[in-house]
């Protein structure tokens, strides 16, 4: 799979060729209710639509469960732009999303303590 800034979206010296807002086609909302935490997974199916280059990076990043906030990362996108490409996909049919699962079971304090002992070392 090629990376992202493999590609034609990222020049080394200029940046992002392609502006977010023209990825979405303008669009800020999108169709599908996606959290950063949601899960997104390719169906096998192939597109119903023509897509641009980043719904097909998308795609092929979605082989396996993938959080949005992964591939907005991997996009070099901001994360409401990757929920519109996203959820073109879902739209589709190329795509899954599952939100994310929560417990009720209130967060082990000392697991807390250690990832912030651990973030403060890094620091």
């Amino acid at each position: 799979m090629p990376a992202p800034q493999d590609g034609p979206l990222l020049d080394d010296a200029a940046g992002r060729l392609i502006r977010p807002y023209t990825v979405s086609n303008g669009r800020t909302r999108p169709t599908t209710v996606l959290d950063l935490l949601s899960l997104v997974m390719a169906t096998g199916n192939a597109p119903r639509a023509h897509l641009g280059p980043e719904h097909t990076v998308a795609l092929e990043l979605c082989g396996g469960p993938t959080s949005v906030a992964e591939v907005a990362a991997h996009l070099r996108l901001p994360a409401v732009v990757t929920k519109v490409v996203l959820s073109d996909l879902v739209d589709c049919g190329a795509i899954t999303a599952h939100a994310p699962a929560f417990h009720d079971t209130p967060t082990d304090r000392s697991l807390l303590e250690a990832v912030l002992d651990g973030l403060r070392r890094q620091l």
